[in-house]
This record gives structure tokens, C-alpha cells and sequence, in this order.
């Protein structure tokens, strides 16, 4: 049975983090436009120009505004859990499963940065 190693080295762990970073820059692009778009920012002030339908414009407007913000919210815990990440690798306990203490497989964690937990053990759940 292979030992398993207590924590990923420090080569490990910068690369993680450049990875977590690229994540971070690009959600963080991703929710600035996600809040412009429900908050109206880009918006040329035309709406009253094209009264027609304006009932039905409005109501999906707001259908539209109320996805964007909770997409907004879903990619503010993402951002969380990135940073959070972060400080995981700054105390070297990045990569070990919260449930199994074994470390995390290096494919899980390049396209999932921010899990905590095994594929054993998040199959368990």
C-alpha cells in the first residue's frame, strides 16, 4: 500500500496558487459583470423610447435582474471559497481531505482548487 504523504510540497503549492489566482482575477471579472448587469449600469436610458410590450419588458427584466443577482451570490461563495483556498496554502493544509485527512488526488484539486473533501469521501456523503 503506498504511504500516504502528509501535505503536498512547496512546488505543489505554488502552482495550486497560481492556479486559485487565474480563478480568482477571472470570477472576480465574471461578478463585477454579473452586478452591472443587475444593477443597470449599462443601460443608455432607451427604455422609454420603445413603449410597446413594456409590461411584458419589465417583467422579464426583472426575471433577468433576479438570476444575475443570485448568480452574483453563488460566484461571491466561489470567490470565498477561492480565498479561502489560499489561506490553506499559506498554513501548507491545502489538499488534505477534511474527513479523511488523506490528501486530496492533484487532478480533483486542478479543476476543483477549492474542495476539501476526497472523491472517497464526498462519494460517502
Amino acid at each position: 500500500m503506498p504511504e500516504i504523504k502528509a501535505r503536498y510540497s512547496d512546488e505543489d503549492l505554488q502552482e495550486f496558487k497560481e492556479i486559485i489566482l487565474k480563478k480568482i482575477t477571472r470570477a472576480e471579472e465574471d461578478l463585477a459583470l454579473l452586478q452591472s448587469a443587475y444593477k443597470n449600469d449599462a443601460n443608455n436610458g432607451t427604455d422609454d423610447t420603445s413603449p410597446t410590450f413594456k409590461s411584458f419588458d419589465e417583467g422579464s427584466d426583472t426575471m433577468a435582474k433576479e438570476a444575475n443577482v443570485q448568480l452574483a451570490i453563488r460566484q461571491e461563495k466561489f470567490l470565498r471559497d477561492l480565498n479561502n483556498a489560499l489561506m490553506r496554502i499559506e498554513n501548507k493544509t491545502y489538499g488534505i481531505c477534511r474527513v479523511t485527512k488523506k490528501l486530496i488526488q492533484k487532478e480533483r484539486l486542478k479543476l476543483v482548487p477549492h474542495a476539501t473533501l476526497s472523491i472517497e469521501a464526498k462519494r460517502k456523503q
